[in-house]
């Protein structure tokens, strides 16, 4: 599976932003599709995921009440709506695969793309 993020950029604080996350290739196979994010001496963050039919939808603490995950499966693509976003949301910020709602370790994600920015930063 190819994934290939954008939507990233500059914002204020208590800006938005929205991420998206196009998907090619063996789709079907997908159960859950995640974002996760990654600053540079930092391990890696798992965001949301959301399951492939768009039933049900995970959040970390650190996101929750301040951004949405969705998808449209007619274009391959799943979102990530940022809003209320602060300066520790500042990060590299990545889509992939994951066999499971809530991926642990980095060996929990399949496929990734090449991520995009976010910078808040007044």
């Amino acid at each position: 599976v190819q994934l290939v993020e954008s939507g990233g950029g500059l914002v204020q604080p208590g800006g938005s932003l929205r991420l998206s996350c196009a998907a090619s290739g063996f789709t079907s196979s997908i159960n859950y599709m995640s974002w996760f994010r990654h600053a540079p001496g930092k391990g890696l963050e798992w965001v949301s995921s959301i399951h492939s039919d768009g039933s049900h939808t995970y959040y970390a603490d650190s996101v929750k009440g301040r951004f949405t995950i969705s998808r449209d499966n007619a274009k391959n693509t799943v979102y990530l709506q940022m809003n209320s976003l602060k300066s520790e949301d500042t990060t590299r910020y990545y889509c992939a695969t994951s066999l499971v709602a809530i991926p642990g370790t980095a060996e929990d994600f399949g496929d990734s793309g090449q991520g995009t920015q976010v910078t808040v930063s007044s």
